[in-house]
């Protein structure tokens, strides 16, 4: 089975300046955290404020998405960073 993105959850993190989300493989989880900077490329005029970057990333999340899967590689790793 491929990576899903079944839960459209994600949150912001304001230490690592990231969001995260979750994808699965059957039954695994996949942490991935994608960086603000990465939103603020692929969307001029993002805030820096977190309704902002989860707004931001809640517009180009199939874009996010389709990153993910093609960095995502299966085997025991469990968390990916988007920067």
């Amino acid at each position: 089975m491929a990576l899903q993105f079944p839960n459209p959850s994600r949150s912001y993190d304001a230490s690592r300046h990231c969001v995260c989300f979750w994808g699965y493989d059957n039954s695994r989880e996949i942490t991935f955290l994608v960086d603000d900077a990465v939103l603020r490329r692929l969307q001029a005029g993002v805030g820096s404020d977190e309704r902002s970057i989860l707004g931001s990333f809640d517009q180009v999340r199939e874009q996010i998405l389709e990153i993910a899967k093609k960095r995502y590689v299966g085997g025991p790793q469990n968390r990916y960073s988007i920067s």
